[in-house]
């Protein structure tokens, strides 16, 4: 019942008042007193421990696993074995053997894994525009708190962009590049990386959480066409030429006057056709959320499989491992004892 555990206590919360079917019946926390604080809040009950959970509500059906990485597979894992399905928070796991320990143990349980950024609705609005995309520039920025300091930022942060972009260029990674160090904590909290894959596509993610300001923009480029998309203004942008727009002088290929027209949003040059997709505003995990009991209800494959949950962590430790390498050559490898 940590800050993202209580989210999802709210949002299980908000969903039962709006009439979907299901019930919130339980808070577990290790501190019983922040479990109970937040069950009083959300009309639940607290538990200290997963045990005591099952044995008082046999009749759990699905759980969300917020603990620190660390202990997502044993938390998980001890859910799955009570029978009940499950969504475990981002990474998956603090490492491959874990999260095929967890695949291996799932069989017959709906298993989710929480890459919020796939439910925010630009993301959705983007997906089918994603052809061939062949260039990546990606920026996560936040600004310094005392959350998720138990590993890296890019297993903290910069996986969320991981997830997105290795969904829309669908190749594997051929070549990475990173560099990382810590700021304020004995974690990296600052790093870049350039990763090139199968497909030609190159990908370049800067992630911080030692920022002074917050940005979450994902940008990407295919043959004609550019894509902007802001997580945080839910929010994007397509640039492409127009091959009926007007020339410099506002005529059409006929020589018509079309300056009038609409051609979308105003750009320097009139034969670049700017639109912005229709977006329904929701809050990601609102709609993570549904999406989860919606599996969990008609048994069916998540959109966040613990495979592309995998697949998201071993990117992700390859880039720790890389920007380790990083380190040692630049004999920058003491920092990482830094507290």
């Amino acid at each position: 019942m940590g800050a993202f555990g209580r989210n999802h206590a709210r949002v299980y919360h908000e969903l039962e008042k709006q009439g979907e079917p299901v019930r919130l019946v339980g808070a577990v926390d290790s501190d019983l007193s922040r479990a109970d604080a937040v069950a009083r809040e959300f009309g639940c009950r607290g538990f200290g421990s997963i045990d005591q959970l099952l044995s008082t509500h046999s009749e759990v059906q699905a759980a969300s696993v917020a603990v620190p990485t660390g202990h997502h597979r044993e938390v998980a894992q001890l859910l799955m074995e009570a029978g009940i399905d499950v969504l475990i928070e981002k990474p998956v796991a603090i490492s491959l053997r874990e999260a095929d320990e967890l695949t291996a143990n799932s069989k017959g349980r709906i298993a989710q894994v929480g890459h919020l950024e796939r439910f925010n609705p630009a993301v959705r609005a983007t997906v089918p525009l994603v052809t061939t995309p062949m260039f990546f520039e990606v920026h996560r920025l936040s600004v310094f708190t005392s959350r998720s300091l138990d590993v890296d930022v890019v297993l903290d942060l910069m996986i969320h962009d991981l997830d997105v972009v290795l969904s829309f260029v669908n190749s594997p990674v051929r070549e990475i590049r990173a560099v990382g160090l810590p700021i304020l904590s004995g974690k990296v909290d600052i790093a870049n990386v350039r990763i090139e894959f199968g497909s030609g596509c190159v990908a370049n993610f800067t992630a911080s959480r030692v920022s002074t300001e917050r940005v979450r923009k994902l940008r990407f480029f295919q043959p004609q066409q550019y894509v902007s998309l802001d997580y945080a203004r839910q929010d994007v942008l397509v640039f492409g030429l127009d091959p009926e727009g007007p020339d410099s002088k506002g005529n059409d290929r006929k020589g018509n006057d079309r300056k009038g027209n609409d051609f979308g949003t105003p750009s320097a040059n009139p034969r670049i056709n700017v639109v912005k997709p229709p977006i329904v505003a929701e809050e990601p995990l609102h709609a993570e959320l549904k999406s989860f009991l919606q599996c969990v209800r008609t048994r069916s494959e998540p959109l966040v499989s613990l495979e592309a949950g995998r697949r998201a962590l071993g990117v992700a430790l390859d880039i720790v491992s890389a920007i380790n390498e990083h380190s040692k050559h630049a004999n920058l490898s003491h920092l990482e004892h830094v507290r």
